[in-house]
């Protein structure tokens, strides 16, 4: 449920619609629809993409001046028509929802009782019925969403229209971003102001809680208490939307939350032209071809950036690959290889440990070098023969989050290219790579809709001196990564180890006042991760356990667990890189910590 836009005017709104769902492609989907109020409800819904829905709209001549439209990537039922929204109860109900509602089962079978009958799979269609519900009761479109959102648990943004009620729109957010759009005699809503920009740059974000009633002249907002409040109206500037928090408390929630962006952005280019050696520079291929193994140099979160490289690298491209601290390997003796690529990373560009590391490879007789980097005209990049831009954007807090997973993209499109230079890429399993990383930001943006639950972990968290970070394969630097972050920002001392080896010595240290943190997606050593849990749970350690939706066990005394709504294959670790973010990011807002700015850190790494 990846994207939602609604507006209310004295125009065809249809068109408004049809270029905000496309302006909200970045974030994944898998289906897209929109209702107008045109005397009662019309709906077009089609699985696929936005352009399809637009043909039929169309071609049945939609048209209104009110509203709704969604992209959904499915997470309750599949991918069919049913399950896209807007979803309809009664057709005097129209509802779109991003995130996930988790007392959907229970709210579903207290509406079947009532006499509700179910078109869909999803959580959302629930919202649809419990807001008529109420409405029945009121007749008052405001009053029935604010008491049907009271009573659902999780995360959601949502829209709402009648035809009973055909002048208003009511819209409301918990755990999800949704912002209103200020028009001139029309007024918007949408998940992402880029869904709007072309019609306003005036925008309220609403707050945690906040439940709306727009009109076209006139924008009427509550609290989760029901007390009448003002937002400001703020002019958007995506150009400058680095500086401006938006409605996030830190740099860092917002750069969290940035990530589908992020991720659309830096995969465009491969997702455009495929897998091919120009991505990385015109000469590229001729860099590339011969080389017969990979150093990566780094630093920080880009070195576990470049640990889960180091798998992907020999699984898929089958090529040797080791990673190494910028600063150790410079003060060490090493063997040279000309036939060596040396991949560098860092966020700035100007990381020093990692400058001098690429100098030092250079000094030895490496000619095959490439910088993945988030800056432009930076001292890294400029020093290296090839070079792959993330397109992240600034990221201005210290810990880093969307650089980390650009990069992760990054270097797993590089993966895919050694591969298809050397022979070892079918065309099946480039077009399976291209179409997982398609939906990676959707995936993302699931990870993402989790905040709520995280947020609850968290306060467990802050009273903690210590923890503990488990995970295997492609998932222990994963848990490096969490553990990092923990430490960083709310100066909870973690470690991290490989789940294996928890035997081997970290098992002396737990005990109920060592939370666990377990990395343990649905891959082929989850049965070797649950049984590393239960010696945790032998020995009355308390476990966090983020999950996948299909990994087959459940929560228990002293067993809890959160999980991501798919399996990802080789991308996973992009996905649960999310989790442990918002995990270290609310026990540092717990603590009341500087989360932007923690103590004895600095963004740009200029110092040995």
């Amino acid at each position: 449920m990846c994207g939602i836009v609604g507006a209310i005017a004295k125009r065809d709104v249809v068109p408004v619609l049809i270029e905000g769902l496309k302006r909200l492609e970045y974030r994944g989907y898998d289906s897209a629809g929109i209702a107008v109020l045109n005397g009662g409800l019309q709906r077009v819904r089609r699985v696929g993409r936005v352009v399809e829905m637009e043909n039929e709209a169309k071609a049945q001549q939609l048209t209104g001046f009110i509203g709704i439209g969604h992209t959904r990537w499915a997470t309750h039922g599949g991918v069919t028509e049913d399950n896209a929204h807007p979803h309809f109860s009664q057709n005097e109900i129209a509802v779109v929802h991003n995130g996930i509602i988790e007392n959907h089962e229970e709210q579903r079978a207290r509406l079947k009782a009532l006499g509700y009958v179910f078109e869909s799979q999803t959580d959302t269609e629930v919202i649809a019925h419990l807001i008529h519900y109420y409405f029945k009761q009121s007749n008052d479109l405001f009053a029935a969403t604010r008491q049907a959102v009271s009573e659902l648990e999780g995360a959601y943004a949502i829209g709402v229209v009648t035809p009973q009620m055909p002048g208003i729109v009511c819209c409301a957010r918990v755990g999800c971003p949704l912002l209103i759009g200020v028009g001139e005699g029309e007024n918007f809503f949408a998940s992402d102001v880029s869904a709007i920009i072309s019609a306003t740059r005036k925008v309220i974000y609403l707050d945690e809680g906040d439940v709306a009633l727009v009109t076209s002249e006139s924008i009427t907002i509550v609290d989760r208490d029901g007390h009448a409040v003002t937002r400001p109206v703020r002019i958007s500037e995506i150009s400058a939307d680095a500086v401006d928090l938006g409605p996030y408390q830190h740099y860092m929630q917002k750069e969290i939350h940035e990530q589908p962006r992020a991720l659309t952005d830096t995969l465009e280019g491969v997702l455009a032209e495929g897998v091919t050696p120009a991505l990385f520079g015109p000469d590229a291929e001729e860099v590339l071809r011969d080389a017969d193994s990979v150093l990566i140099l780094a630093a920080g979160t880009s070195f576990y950036a470049g640990q889960v490289a180091r798998l992907w690298v020999e699984s898929i491209a089958k090529i040797p690959c080791n990673v190494e601290l910028g600063h150790e390997y410079r003060y060490r003796d090493s063997i040279p290889n000309p036939k060596q690529l040396i991949v560098t990373i860092s966020q700035s560009g100007e990381t020093l440990d990692t400058m001098e590391a690429l100098k030092r490879a250079k000094e030895l007789g490496h000619t095959k070098t490439l910088s993945i980097c988030n800056v432009r005209e930076s001292a890294i990049p400029r020093a290296s023969k090839l070079t792959f831009f993330t397109r992240a954007g600034a990221e201005i807090g210290v810990a880093s989050t969307k650089a980390f997973t650009t990069q992760l993209a990054a270097l797993f499109i590089l993966t895919l290219v050694l591969a298809k230079t050397r022979g070892r890429l079918t065309p099946q399993q480039e077009h399976d790579h291209l179409e997982a990383l398609r939906h990676l930001p959707g995936s993302v943006q699931h990870a993402l809709n989790l905040e709520p639950q995280i947020q609850a972990w968290a306060e467990r968290f802050a009273h903690k001196e210590h923890a503990l970070f488990l995970g295997r394969g492609l998932h222990y630097p994963i848990a490096l990564e969490g553990a990092l972050k923990l430490k960083e920002i709310s100066y909870i001392h973690a470690e991290a180890y490989p789940a294996g080896e928890l035997k081997h010595g970290p098992l002396a240290l737990v005990d109920s006042d060592m939370p666990v943190v377990v990395i343990a997606p649905n891959d082929v050593l989850l049965e070797k991760v649950k049984s590393n849990m239960q010696e945790v749970h032998a020995r009355g350690g308390e476990l966090y356990v983020f999950a996948d939706l299909d990994s087959h066990f459940g929560e228990a005394e002293g067993v809890h667990v959160i999980r991501t709504p798919r399996h990802m294959g080789v991308l996973s670790p992009v996905v649960h890189a999310v989790p442990v973010q918002l995990l270290a990011y609310h026990a540092a807002l717990k603590k009341g910590t500087d989360v932007d700015k923690p103590r004895n850190l600095a963004k740009s790494v200029t110092v040995e």
